[in-house]
């Protein structure tokens, strides 16, 4: 199992559907997330950067190319909350652009779409 860089969430998405038509991956937002307690006490919302992390993630994990890395975060959208116990489905679309993979997602939970998210990816190690 490869090791994982230290980040702000602590499951790892699993992999739905990685085909043609469809990709997509799940994960569950444990009521035991690091993040709660502070965010926020008495009322526990996941931040949106979680959301985007699992997203991340998600690519990583359903890549149409080895060896990709982020290179910059497009644009997020955040449309309703996610909280501790939510089941975030995020469905993705690869779309080759040049020398960049770019990844158009959205999370969803149970009541309906909560972001959606633009990320741009490299080939290869860092300049």
């Amino acid at each position: 199992m490869p090791v994982r860089a230290a980040g702000p969430v602590q499951g790892t998405p699993k992999v739905l559907a990685n085909g043609p038509d469809l990709v997509a991956v799940e994960v569950t937002v444990e009521p035991g997330e690091q993040v709660f307690p502070g965010h926020y006490p008495g009322f526990p919302i996941f931040p949106g950067v979680c959301v985007v992390e699992y997203v991340h993630l998600g690519a990583l994990a359903t890549a149409p190319a080895p060896g990709l890395r982020l290179e910059a975060i497009e644009s997020t959208r955040f449309l309703s909350p996610v909280f501790p116990g939510d089941q975030l489905v995020v469905e993705l679309d690869w779309q080759r652009k040049g020398d960049s993979w770019r990844c158009k997602a959205t999370a969803g939970t149970g009541r309906g779409r909560a972001a959606a998210v633009r990320l741009r990816f490299a080939e290869g190690s860092a300049q």
